[in-house]
């Protein structure tokens, strides 16, 4: 669990201010962080939301590192739904290069 890691340098903690925000030991993040046990979904959903990030991100299923909420089509109009359908079937690389052009706008 390497975001675990990325993430608790980000936040400028240590193993043991981790665990102890979390109620497990500083033996059990060291162990999650070098992948030598995984946590309970429990304590999967207790890290998610302290960094407010998906479990997906904490077990490198995905690099978005924020929550992933739901798109409510209702929200959108029939441009920006299809924009997202298109974006959605894109590759990893593809999706960055449009954040880099998106980014390039700010």
């Amino acid at each position: 669990m390497k975001n675990l890691k990325l993430l608790r340098t980000q936040h400028n903690l240590s193993q043991q201010k981790l665990a102890d925000i979390l109620h497990i030991s500083q033996q059990s993040v060291y162990k999650y962080e070098n992948s030598i046990t995984v946590p309970d979904i429990e304590t999967l959903t207790r890290m998610a939301d302290y960094f407010n990030t998906s479990i997906d991100y904490l077990v490198e299923y995905t690099d978005i590192p924020h929550k992933i909420e739901p798109v409510q089509a209702n929200m959108l109009n029939a441009e920006e739904f299809t924009l997202i359908e298109k974006y959605r079937h894109l590759s990893s690389s593809q999706k960055k290069a449009i954040q880099t052009v998106i980014d390039s706008y700010k």
